[in-house]
């Protein structure tokens, strides 16, 4: 998408297309300000910008990929977790879960944004995230339509799938820390450090700090919270190139 063009047929080279969508993933906002600093109109830069997300994301590998590569790569387990990604296209806060945007509404951070799944390695290297879902969707029903049904075969098997205690009951192979009980009874010694291990192993790594640290576009994104999705991929893209691990986890 990005080549394969005419010479001179387009406004910006591969390359300085290329550097245009590297500064709008790594935080700049002011898509004018970019358009006049390469020389296009703020139309065509908006265009380069959504066709460079779109071709990058693509090149996202899938969840079927990402568990082979991990069992290729003989890992003892995975980390399945899952993020709200703000938006402002609907820039008022909401005060309840149950507005005129409700679905885009997240009950837990009372914001707009689109829920995103991703699996994790041991150390906390994304391999994989999901299509976008509504803000307000628990993170359990979304990994139940992007991810599970992929993870239950490796998860039964040797390859274990670690989660937060929002998953729990997410069926067979998924390891959750066991809630406390509501009578208010202390959980038992053997119960208490088997959370601790889980916790403390899900902790070792990254995870979506690597994305939305590094790549500031998805800190708030200013477009239709539907194309969240492409975003979140194009930016593992990106994540997987600067470490290297294009074609092999590690």
């Amino acid at each position: 998408m990005l080549c394969h063009t005419p010479k001179g047929s387009r406004a910006l080279t591969c390359f300085w297309q290329a550097v245009l969508i590297l500064r709008r993933f790594r935080g700049e906002r002011d898509i004018p300000k970019l358009g006049r600093d390469h020389a296009i109109s703020r139309a065509t830069a908006y265009r380069y910008i959504h066709e460079g997300t779109q071709a990058l994301a693509a090149q996202a590998p899938d969840l079927h990929q990402a568990l082979d590569r991990a069992r290729a790569d003989g890992l003892p387990f995975l980390i399945l977790d899952g993020i709200v990604i703000p938006a402002d296209r609907c820039r008022e806060q909401a005060m309840s879960v149950r507005p005129i945007h409700r679905s885009v509404v997240p009950g837990k951070v009372r914001d707009h944004g689109g829920n995103v799944q991703a699996v994790f390695t041991t150390a906390g290297m994304p391999v994989w995230v999901s299509d976008v879902e509504p803000g307000s969707m628990h993170d359990l029903e979304a990994a139940r339509i992007h991810a599970l049904p992929a993870l239950y075969p490796h998860a039964a098997r040797d390859l274990p799938i670690l989660a937060d205690a929002g998953y729990a009951a997410a069926g067979i192979g998924i390891r959750t820390p066991v809630k406390h009980t509501g009578d208010g009874r202390p959980l038992n010694a053997g119960t208490y450090t088997r959370n601790a291990l889980l916790r403390g192993l899900r902790c070792l790594g990254r995870g979506f700090a690597l994305l939305t640290q590094r790549w500031r576009i998805l800190q708030r994104i200013t477009v239709s919270p539907s194309r969240i999705g492409d975003i979140i991929k194009a930016a593992l893209v990106l994540a997987h190139l600067e470490h290297g691990i294009s074609r092999k986890i590690r």
